[in-house]
């Protein structure tokens, strides 16, 4: 938000007179001329002013803005509209849409375009309004505004000359948006311009929109097409901090954000996680790994998990394995795990997906492609879990390693734990109630919030735990629920049942377990 914008032809500050020769039509500012505040017009200066010298075109053909709640991105988007429609930036015969999750929600682009334009008495004369259809149309240029919704099967035949994306977080599919992009390629000079807060999970549209502007923006890719806008604190922050907020809102500088309001929620936020994540996520943007309230904070997890881990650190050390074969036709996990001396624990493993349910998965946007070029990731081929691979890669397994036990989920695993027991390989059954998982998924939590959990990076086990829910028992014990959980967490499960095992070891067993040992009389423990 620094440095001259280049404006060879004048064509931002052309943007930017029109945009301000509107009126606010809601709020305190009702009536007042829309002015600008200096962060909204730079973007409008850089976005419609940097063009192509030769050519006159603007450079800029995208745009993602992620700004907070309150940050008046729907009135901006508003003004847009009329700008492409009618104004100076319209296009011959041009089609600006506002689209969202839902016909509600695109609506509120085009109710303020509405009334700015019958604010106005020229506006008035020169548009249509069609409220019943959600539609305004300039008969001069022949161009149409109009707000659709993500039922993408209707909008086929568009010719989109602008696209006002808004809150792609909450977008039910990407259909909606690949149709609408796709009819650009018909326009000359197309633009793009997605209005969001910060989303929650990753592998859908809003996700991948807001890593490539991650990139641009750190110079790692360089696109001169693509303009990101990130106001956003950094997931380490103190979100407590107004500082900090003050960094992130520009509506509080412009003074269309209540500081007494940020104030009111985040005392409650203090109090409620959900509502804390809420906080940091629509006032922060602070992009949450899941829908809903994490197991775990990811970014500790991310701060303790930055070492390479490979299979062979786990060598010399006593290593204990767990197994989880969960559905016979998605995901299964093994995971081997070791104490690394101080503390901590050493995790590598694998997780096995067969062929016909990866394909389904990439189709349905999962990251299941970058699982499995990650390398912890096994395609195997048919239509359901390779067992076979799975028992080949245990005793490869135990023939590298100080394998002490492979623990196996009792239930629905019977014809695999023979199976594992004709290969004389150490197998341990391992219940997946409160009495058998309390202690290695806590054990797991102490060990991410001190920064001792080390998994060399990998991003199937590090999804499996953002899915995890958990349940807790009148006794205080938890365990990971697969019925509650956000989506697959096999991995994780694994993790749990190998540490559960390798923590009866430390413990040693019950006196009642070693012959002999059990003093006369009765025994009370």
């Amino acid at each position: 938000m620094e440095g001259e914008i280049p404006d060879p032809l004048g064509h931002g500050e052309r943007a930017v007179r029109f945009v301000e020769k509107l009126r606010h039509t809601e709020g305190p500012l009702a009536g007042q001329p829309f002015t600008l505040h200096p962060w909204q017009a730079r973007i409008v200066r850089k976005v419609f002013g940097d063009v192509h010298p030769e050519t006159g075109l603007r450079k800029v053909r995208t745009v993602f803005m992620l700004l907070p709640r309150g940050s008046g991105k729907t009135t901006l988007t508003s003004a847009l509209a009329l700008l492409g429609m009618m104004g100076p930036e319209r296009d011959a015969a041009g089609q600006v849409i506002s689209a969202a999750a839902d016909r509600e929600q695109a609506s509120i682009a085009y109710n303020g375009a509405a009334r700015m334009i019958r604010a106005d008495p020229h506006l008035t004369a020169a548009t249509r309004i069609v409220d019943s259809r959600k539609l305004i149309s300039h008969p001069k240029s022949e161009s149409t505004y109009r707000a659709i919704s993500h039922e993408a099967y209707s909008k086929h035949g568009l010719s989109v000359s602008m696209l006002l994306a808004d809150e792609v977080h909450a977008w039910p599919t990407r259909e909606l948006w690949e149709v609408l992009v796709s009819s650009m390629g018909k326009r000359l000079c197309p633009l793009s311009v997605v209005t969001t807060t910060a989303g929650h999970g990753r592998g859908d549209l809003a996700w991948e929109l807001y890593e490539y502007a991650l990139k641009v923006e750190r110079d790692e890719v360089e696109d001169e097409t693509f303009l990101p806008v990130l106001y956003q604190a950094p997931h380490d922050c103190d979100w407590q901090d107004e500082a900090v907020w003050q960094a992130v809102n520009p509506a509080l500088a412009a003074g269309f954000r209540s500081l007494d309001e940020m104030r009111m929620t985040a005392k409650r936020a203090a109090e409620i996680p959900s509502q804390r994540e809420m906080f940091k996520r629509l006032y922060l943007n602070i992009w949450s790994d899941s829908a809903a309230v994490t197991w775990v904070d990811m970014a500790v997890y991310d701060q303790g998990d930055s070492r390479p881990v490979e299979l062979s650190d786990l060598a010399g050390k006593p290593v204990y394995v767990g197994v989880d074969l969960a559905s016979v036709s998605d995901l299964a996990a093994v995971y081997a795990v070791a104490a690394d001396g101080e503390g901590g624990w050493l995790v590598w493993g694998r997780q096995y997906c067969p062929a016909e349910q990866y394909r389904r998965r990439v189709a349905d946007n999962q990251p299941y492609a970058e699982f499995e070029a990650s390398g912890r990731l096994v395609v195997t081929e048919g239509n359901s879990i390779d067992q076979d691979q799975i028992l080949r890669d245990l005793v490869d397994l135990c023939g590298e390693l100080s394998v002490q036990e492979i623990a196996v989920d009792r239930w629905g695993a019977l014809n695999f734990l023979q199976r594992l027991q004709e290969h004389q390989l150490p197998v341990a059954q391992f219940g997946q109630g409160f009495a058998s998982m309390s202690a290695p998924c806590k054990e797991i939590e102490r060990a991410i919030l001190g920064r001792q959990f080390y998994a060399g990076q990998d991003p199937v086990l590090r999804w499996n735990l953002t899915n995890i829910r958990v349940e807790q028992d009148a006794a205080g014990n938890i365990k990971f629920s697969k019925a509650k959980a956000m989506g697959k967490i096999d991995g994780a499960a694994a993790v749990a049942m190998a540490i559960g095992r390798a923590l009866a070891s430390q413990t040693g067993p019950m006196i009642y377990q070693v012959p002999g040992a059990r003093p006369e009389g009765l025994l009370f423990v």
